[in-house]
Formats: structure tokens, C-alpha cells, sequence
């Protein structure tokens, strides 16, 4: 069970609720209705999802939609389903609305997470990554506004909040998924290590070294089979499936093994 940073991961959620606000603030009419990365999402869909997901943790009933799968196929799962009711839900609504719901609700739920004692912080809960603790919970949340923010800001051609603590505690949840990509998905061989070298606002180095199983380690003892080093954003970006590699190439460079590198870099999208 994961034992998370309480008031770090506070302070992170509305830091990331407050750089949308003032983001989605800026935005015209149209802005909102510009279609974003996500099949089937514009800007204010994704502002719908983010609503959903925290009035579903402060207890309020989701909407009584039925999502035909048939007939949308952005959806494949049931996650994506519940998403998916709170975007019909709010498809209507003026950009006014989903603004002052957006502000409504996360104004109650950052009360609600400073109220909850520690022990409810850290006691076992369901997490979009399994059982853990709220906690763990709570920085998945960071890490899914934050991904939703920076996909708006790229529909709309407005770059930013790419450091600071909701930044940091994004790959502190990114890097938990490490091992999984490199051992898992990348199939990364028993003896190899890979490192991550991410550069720019929010730099930081990530190992990964294979034995039984890959882990995330704080060093490692001997130079990494393949080292990938690319910008904090980018990296991001590719490990939600946001965009693939070649249309970012120039942004990457590959030291080592560079079959090994390229295996990664193809599996680096994890996020459902």
C-alpha cells in the first residue's frame, strides 16, 4: 500500500485546478468546442470528465445515461463509460455552466481532502490502478487533471503550467509505472537496466533495473543498457498515448542499445 505525501498532494490538486481555472477562463466560446487529442472530446468534454470524477468522490449520484458502446467507439471500457456520462450530462450546458461547476465543486472537494484525517488519507481504497490507499488515490487525481489541462492547452494553442508541485507529484505517479512498462510491456530482458533522463522544467532521472522483475531504483550500480533522454512534456505525453514517437523524434535521443531504446519508447503509452 502506498503511502503518499498528504498535504503535497492537497497543495498539487489545487494547483492544477487553479491553473485550469485560469486557463479555461481565457477561453472564448469556440475555444471550448475546439476538439482536443481525445477521440471524441472537445476542450469542454474534458472539463466535464474532470467535474464527473470529483462529484463522483464527494458522493453525488452520476447522471442516469445509458452510452450505447455500439455507436460510440471512444469508448471502450467501463471507465471510459462513467467518463462518458458526465460529458453527455454537461454537453448542453453553456461554457459559463461548466465553468461555475467546475469552480463549485472543486472548491468542495479541496475543503473535504483538507478535512479528512490521516488515517482516512491512507486507508485502503479503490484506485483507477487497483486497491491502495486514498492517498494513492488522490495523486492519480493529480496526475489525470494535469494530463487533461495540458490536453486542452494544446488544442488551444496555449502552452504552460509545466512545472511546479503538480508537475512533480504527475511523475511521481508516472514513475510508478516504470517497472511495468519496461519489464511488462517493453518486455525489457532479466540483467538490462533502462534510464529516463527528462529534461527541461521539472527535469528528473528515472532507473530501471530488470532482475526477477523490473523495478524503479534510486541508482544504478553500472551504466544503463540504453539511456532516453527527452523533455518532461514529452515524455508525458507519450506515456498517455497523447501523441507516438516519430512525430516527436527530433525531441529524443537514445544512448546505448538502441533497439532496446526504441522497444521502450514504442511501449511507453500505458494509460487506459
Amino acid at each position: 500500500m502506498s503511502i503518499i505525501p498528504k498535504d503535497r498532494t492537497i497543495e498539487a490538486l489545487a494547483a492544477v485546478w487553479a491553473s485550469l481555472d485560469e486557463l479555461l477562463s481565457s477561453l472564448d466560446t469556440e475555444q471550448w468546442a475546439t476538439p482536443t487529442v481525445l477521440e471524441g472530446w472537445d476542450v469542454q468534454a474534458n472539463v466535464a470528465h474532470v467535474i464527473g470524477t470529483e462529484q463522483m468522490l464527494l458522493g453525488v449520484p452520476g447522471p442516469d445515461i445509458t452510452i450505447d458502446r455500439d455507436g460510440t467507439p471512444h469508448v471502450r471500457n467501463d471507465i471510459g463509460a462513467f467518463n462518458e456520462v458526465w460529458v453527455r450530462e454537461l454537453d448542453g450546458r453553456s461554457p459559463a455552466e461548466v465553468l461555475a461547476m467546475f469552480r463549485d465543486v472543486t472548491s468542495r472537494r479541496l475543503a473535504a481532502l483538507r478535512d479528512m484525517s490521516r488515517t482516512e488519507w491512507d486507508a485502503e481504497s479503490f484506485t483507477p490502478a487497483g486497491k491502495d490507499t486514498y492517498g494513492r488515490f488522490m495523486q492519480i487525481r493529480v496526475f489525470d487533471c494535469w494530463f487533461h489541462e495540458q490536453d486542452i492547452r494544446e488544442a488551444v494553442s496555449r502552452p504552460g503550467h509545466v512545472d511546479g508541485v503538480a508537475v512533480d507529484v504527475t511523475l511521481d505517479e508516472l514513475t510508478t509505472a516504470m517497472g511495468f512498462v519496461v519489464g511488462k510491456r517493453a518486455g525489457v530482458p532479466q540483467g538490462e537496466s533502462v534510464t529516463f533522463e527528462l529534461t527541461g522544467s521539472g527535469a528528473r532521472t528515472i532507473h530501471v533495473e530488470v532482475g526477477e522483475r523490473a523495478a524503479v531504483v534510486e541508482s544504478l550500480d553500472t551504466p544503463a543498457s540504453v539511456t532516453i533522454r527527452l523533455p518532461v512534456l514529452q515524455f508525458t505525453r507519450l506515456c498517455g498515448g497523447r501523441t507516438a514517437v516519430e512525430p516527436a523524434r527530433e525531441l529524443i535521443d537514445v544512448v546505448g542499445d538502441i533497439e532496446l531504446g526504441e522497444r521502450v519508447l514504442a511501449n511507453l503509452a500505458y494509460t487506459v
